[in-house]
């Protein structure tokens, strides 16, 4: 079990990591206050993004709603770019990693390109500034499409085969942005969330979505939830599904953001590197021992700092 003492080192480290590689990132959109909200510019037209509409649903896992994160005309373009090429969604297999047809899954979706147009762009700058994640960790956007009865067992975004690790690491966050309103199922649930028992379990949610923590989809409404915690270690309270859709239809955006460049493939012998010039000073202070979730790594997942921790040769 997680332990609720973390050590401020170790939190200080994580954060000043993820900032660091954040603002080095050429990807990552400049920001700073304007107004209401943050004004952002990544090489297209300015858009703003408000960090105060984002709301904490959870610690356990930990999720966040952003009220309006989509334009109903930016939700619709995305809607526009999928339809005509829909095909059935696949699963990840445990064992090799291979994309396979399952019951467990019955949407139909689409992967979008990254940055295909300047729309697609500027949503993928605003979730890295909300995320404090650069673009570059980010897969290409996934639409998707539930029509009445289609869902989504309750699964994990992180991965337990090797070759999916290869590539990015773990799915560190998962921001799943709403692209319609659904008139009845379709909610995104959490069953092993902290809340699963605080929420009212009124008529307003199917009975799929009565047995966790269950979000509604509204158009233009964004969920953010980490699949990790703060130690790297994988949470199995982010276990979530997308319960059936009992009248309407369901369109989602999905974005899937990992601990590292998903654009790089790096094998283990690959991997002795600081990932950060912090990384000696960090070492220094013993934080190899204190977190090496994070320094060093477990199991198949690179830790940032292996050079300093001395646990490989370059």
């Amino acid at each position: 079990m997680e332990s609720p003492v973390v050590h401020k080192v170790s939190v200080f480290v994580l954060l000043l990591s993820f900032l660091t590689v954040s603002r080095s990132s050429s990807a990552f959109a400049r920001f700073w206050k304007q107004e209401a909200g943050i004004r952002l510019y990544n090489g297209s037209p300015s858009v703003t993004f408000d960090p105060t509409r984002a709301i904490q649903l959870s610690w356990r896992p930990r999720a966040f709603i952003y009220k309006g994160f989509l334009s109903d005309e930016e939700c619709d373009h995305l809607i526009k770019l999928a339809k005509g090429k829909l095909e059935k969604s696949m699963v990840a297999d445990n064992d090799s990693g291979k994309s396979l047809e399952s019951e467990v899954r019955t949407s139909s979706g689409m992967f979008l390109d990254k940055g295909q147009d300047e729309i697609v762009a500027g949503i993928e700058a605003r979730i890295a500034a909300w995320t404090f994640l650069p673009e570059e960790n980010g897969e290409a956007m996934q639409i998707l499409h539930y029509e009445h009865g289609q869902k989504y067992e309750p699964h994990f975004d992180y991965f337990h085969d090797k070759a999916n690790l290869e590539l990015g690491g773990h799915r560190l966050a998962t921001v799943l942005m709403y692209l319609s309103n659904v008139k009845k199922g379709g909610e995104t649930v959490f069953p092993n969330s902290e809340m699963k028992n605080a929420q009212l379990k009124n008529g307003n949610l199917s009975e799929c979505a009565k047995r966790g923590y269950a979000v509604k989809p509204y158009k233009g409404d964004a969920l953010l939830f980490f699949s990790l915690h703060p130690d790297s270690t994988t949470d199995e309270s982010s276990l979530h599904g997308s319960c059936p859709v009992i009248e309407g239809e369901k369109w989602s955006a999905t974005k899937w953001i990992h601990v590292r460049s998903f654009n790089e493939l790096r094998t283990l012998d690959e991997a002795c590197v600081d990932e950060n010039e912090n990384c000696p000073g960090w070492a220094a202070m013993g934080e190899c021992e204190k977190n090496p979730s994070y320094m060093v790594g477990h199991g198949n997942t690179f830790g940032y700092c292996r050079k300093s921790c001395r646990v490989c040769s370059s």
